[in-house]
């Protein structure tokens, strides 16, 4: 197990202090100091004796959160991007997304990634393109989280994240043990108590994880990256597909709706010329006439390296989709000026 106690739950904790021979109302103290306070290190633990701090760290423990190497905000100041050095010098993309109503509570929800680059090699992806790196740690995950909550108080002091995305850099269910690990320490009521409900688990569709992810009893939204609705231009845009189809994908996806009772998110990014056409919207009815779901439509958020083009047809898609008895909208884009949409997270300095 990793040895930053950023990734520990009190149950771990409590273990730990046992262990090392000490108190054990100690593990509440590090577990308040670190998820719910957010400590940059030990020196803001005020109520942790140095004696306490010295034998953790000679037996090879910290609680180091990633670095920020840079920070981008929106002209709108409600979208923040940061570049954050991780502790072997891979880099990562977080991003910070407010949402403020009128008419119901104010809503900080942080796009997390799960690992350093990604292998799934989807051609439109700017994270795909950078290629795999490795795994994120537990603490690495909730490491991201922490640290917008500390972006948030610095001008909100009563604000906090108030949901999680797992969509930034990597396919969450290839880190699967980290990314499960980290949503039931988010959850945790004596920590930051993000319900389950406000967490999004986004997948390429890697079926034996998602039957996984349906077995384990929690309420997250489950988001698949579809962006096409036949096999083979599904195969062209998202290349796992060609392991498993779209027949195993909904056949998942069914079973992951009867574990939860949660309806399926379906992100399909609308690209010019090769699937926002009539035919298309037709093939996603055929599709998804008997899913329990809704589509998220994405206008193509172009990357340098592809030659994909933007589709001029979003709306006109969706009202299609409507028309068919579809539940499908427009994502509320942010972030596009600073590189912070969807598709757009590189972790490479390009900020």
């Amino acid at each position: 197990m990793d040895n930053n106690l950023y990734g520990y739950s009190i149950e771990q904790l409590n273990k730990l202090m046992k262990e090392e021979n000490l108190p054990s109302f100690r593990a509440k103290q590090l577990y308040n100091w670190l998820q719910k306070n957010q400590a940059l290190g030990w020196e803001e633990m005020k109520n942790i004796p140095h004696t306490m701090v010295q034998k953790l760290k000679d037996a090879g423990y910290g609680c180091s959160l990633p670095k920020i190497l840079s920070q981008s905000t929106s002209e709108d100041g409600m979208t923040v991007k940061c570049l954050l050095e991780l502790e072997d010098g891979e880099q990562i993309e977080t991003v910070l997304m407010r949402y403020r109503r009128s008419s119901s509570r104010n809503r900080n929800t942080v796009c997390v990634s799960s690992q350093a680059g990604c292998a799934m090699g989807c051609p439109f992806c700017a994270t795909g393109n950078a290629g795999f790196k490795r795994d994120l740690s537990v603490a690495e995950i909730v490491g991201q989280i922490a640290l917008m909550n500390r972006i948030i108080r610095e001008t909100e002091p009563d604000e906090q994240v108030t949901n999680v995305v797992y969509m930034g850099m990597g396919e969450p269910l290839q880190n699967y043990d980290q990314v499960i690990q980290s949503i039931r320490l988010i959850n945790h009521e004596q920590g930051l108590n993000i319900g389950m409900r406000r967490i999004t688990v986004s997948t390429c569709g890697l079926v034996p994880r998602i039957l996984d992810l349906a077995a384990e009893g929690m309420q997250v939204t489950l988001a698949v990256s579809l962006h096409a609705a036949t096999d083979e231009k599904r195969a062209k845009l998202v290349p796992v597909n060609r392991k498993y189809p779209l027949e195993q994908l909904l056949a998942a996806c069914q079973k992951y709706y009867e574990a939860t009772k949660r309806k399926i998110t379906f992100e399909y990014t609308l690209i010019e010329g090769e699937n926002d056409s009539e035919q298309d919207a037709l093939d996603l009815k055929r599709l998804l006439k008997d899913v329990h779901c809704n589509i998220n439509v994405i206008p193509l958020n172009v990357v340098s390296h592809a030659d994909f083009k933007r589709s001029r047809f979003a709306h006109r898609f969706v009202k299609r989709l409507n028309d068919l008895h579809l539940e499908a909208t427009i994502r509320e884009e942010m972030g596009l000026g600073i590189d912070a949409a969807c598709g757009q997270l590189k972790g490479n300095g390009g900020v």
